[in-house]
């Protein structure tokens, strides 16, 4: 009799212990049913602003879909042979979705997204020709970076004639560009105008260092601004941007950062540096690659066209931290928030770089020399 309960107690416990197990042990995802994204970056991790977001926007899609999603970002580096080599590499794989960015890439996807129609492609910064070849599984992101920048140029102009600390006499500010491409320039052109919307005798100095990589370059060009006058400058040039933060606390100036909010990224490792990045204008790499991932499950994705995302797409924006709070005063503050409101609604239409002929961007530069 005992050895019987014995028996029926052990089948007892163990048919409990399977159901208590079925009931915390959620069912994992099919493998057909994971949607597997990959990133490759045409340069490396580690620039504090563009890649870097571009790889926070991974991280936000696994963050939000779990294991729906597998994930991956590849660094290239900087050596374009390794590039095209490397997109070819991953469309043989079984990724459902590459992301991938900037104006250096477009040539290796338009050849390359025809001879793989079954996998989606989705390029951000730049946008590919849809009139070359089928481009149907491509999607392609702009921004409006103008938007931003134009704000960044209205920041800069009242830093330089406010009573801050820091501030010069002289109405001079500091621009400091990777290249000199539309992508940049558009940053430009929209800097400018804010500046001259503040005073119309602004002046800028404009540096371009020729890479996205070179910080030491950068450093040297941004303390030339900073020598000639400049009391705040912009940087738009990734990984070598960060030598225009370098600059700004030898020199004792301010900055502007730009794609990720730069003053956070150094708030706890130096300081002293952080405490000089007044803002930093978004470009939200990160939320525009979330956004179409969102799309793409959605079935919605406009794979065979270009968006191009602004404030109104929340994929643009200024850096409003305790950085920004404490320095800025209060009515500048006000007139930035009014001034996007007014971008948004489409009162105030930011000049761009893209369909600028050479001539009108060289007498804007000429203009504000």
């Amino acid at each position: 009799m005992k050895r019987k309960l014995a028996i029926v107690l052990v089948i007892i416990m163990a048919m409990t212990m399977g159901f208590s197990g079925c009931a915390s042990t959620p069912a994992p995802t099919p493998a057909a049913d994971v949607l597997k994204v990959v990133l490759i970056l045409n340069g490396t991790l580690g620039d504090k602003s563009f890649f870097d977001s571009a790889a926070a926007g991974m991280q936000l899609i696994k963050d939000k879909y779990g294991d729906k999603v597998d994930v991956k970002t590849i660094e290239m580096s900087y050596d374009q042979t390794k590039w095209e080599p490397t997109l070819v590499d991953v469309s043989e794989q079984d990724y459902n979705v590459v992301v991938l960015g900037t104006w250096q890439m477009v040539d290796a996807l338009q050849k390359i997204a025809p001879q793989y129609p079954e996998k989606k492609y989705i390029i951000f910064d730049t946008t590919v020709d849809y009139s070359k070849g089928d481009m149907g599984n491509v999607y392609s992101i702009t921004y409006k970076q103008n938007e931003g920048s134009f704000l960044a140029g209205v920041l800069a102009a009242e830093v330089t004639k406010s009573t801050l600390p820091l501030a010069n006499p002289e109405k001079r500010i500091g621009f400091l560009g990777g290249m000199d491409i539309p992508v940049i320039n558009d940053f430009l052109v929209g800097y400018i105008e804010g500046a001259l919307y503040v005073d119309k005798d602004m002046k800028v100095s404009i540096s371009y260092i020729g890479s996205f990589d070179d910080s030491a370059k950068g450093k040297e060009m941004a303390l030339a601004q900073y020598n000639q006058g400049a009391d705040i400058g912009f940087n738009v040039a990734g990984q070598a941007g960060l030598g225009q933060l370098d600059a700004a606390k030898e020199a004792q100036k301010y900055a502007i950062g730009v794609d990720s909010d730069q003053a956070a990224i150094f708030a706890t490792s130096d300081p002293a540096k952080s405490n000089l990045i007044v803002s930093s204008v978004l470009k939200r790499v990160d939320q525009s690659i979330l956004r179409a991932i969102d799309m793409h499950m959605e079935g919605t994705a406009k794979y065979g066209e270009a968006e191009n995302l602004g404030f109104a797409e929340g994929c643009i924006g200024i850096v409003k931290n305790d950085n920004y709070l404490a320095l800025i005063p209060a009515e500048i503050q006000t007139k930035l928030t009014d001034l996007e409101a007014k971008i948004t609604s489409g009162e105030i239409v930011v000049g761009s770089s893209f369909g600028m002929d050479t001539a009108a961007l060289d007498k804007l530069r000429q203009g504000v020399k």
